[in-house]
């Protein structure tokens, strides 16, 4: 047996152990240059779910009249031509801005980016939850009206819907009145929306302030 023992396997065998140790080496330096930051690179916070799925604390006033513009098209648009597909856009576009503002509304990101970006005058800023209960109405009317329409044939009932919403938009569009944030303003006035949902609405729209318990 001594006569078939061979030096040269030897060898391989610890060419292969000193392959395999500088791989793992390798692979930890690899792994503590992942996990351990550069000093001249602070680490980048993570980004939360929640932050995708707020709405701003001020709106533009200008953005939100182009907003209900185009709303206003689009309702015209399916009610002279009955194409279901712009109903579906419709609720998509208030569904998507009473979750996240203008971030996932195609509509929106074009008003506010490139729209009201080359208007002239200076933004003026309104309270945000008023305009996402505005929002929130526009998105339970059009969502009713798909539902009516795909699920239940009713396109006459969806039409009904429709039309409200569109006169609901054309007042803001054209004349800057939010029914929406009216209806929100006396809710929160009669006490069932709390004052904390929107401290800077105390006294909007002629809303008096409330007493303060010293």
């Amino acid at each position: 047996m001594g006569g078939n023992y061979c030096p040269v396997s030897r060898i391989s065998d610890r060419r292969q152990f000193r392959l395999v140790k500088s791989g793992i080496n390798r692979y930890r330096r690899v792994v503590a240059r992942t996990l351990v930051p550069a000093p001249d690179r602070p680490p980048t916070a993570p980004i939360r779910r929640s932050a995708l799925f707020t709405f701003p604390e001020t709106v533009d006033e200008r953005a939100a009249r182009l907003v209900a513009a185009g709303v206003v098209l689009m309702g015209i648009g399916f009610l002279l031509t009955g194409w279901e597909a712009l109903l579906v856009v419709l609720a998509f576009g208030f569904v998507a801005r009473v979750a996240s503002g203008p971030r996932f509304s195609p509509l929106a990101l074009l008003v506010t980016r490139v729209v009201v970006p080359r208007l002239p005058g200076a933004a003026r800023a309104v309270p945000g939850p008023p305009k996402r209960f505005a929002q929130g109405i526009g998105a339970t009317l059009t969502v009713a009206a798909v539902v009516a329409a795909f699920g239940f044939g009713a396109f006459s009932v969806a039409r009904v819907l429709v039309v409200m919403l569109v006169g609901a938009a054309g007042l803001e569009a054209g004349l800057g009145f939010c029914l929406g944030c009216r209806i929100f303003a006396v809710l929160m006035k009669v006490g069932v929306i709390p004052s904390t949902v929107c401290e800077r609405c105390d006294n909007l729209w002629g809303t008096p302030p409330r007493a303060t318990a010293r």
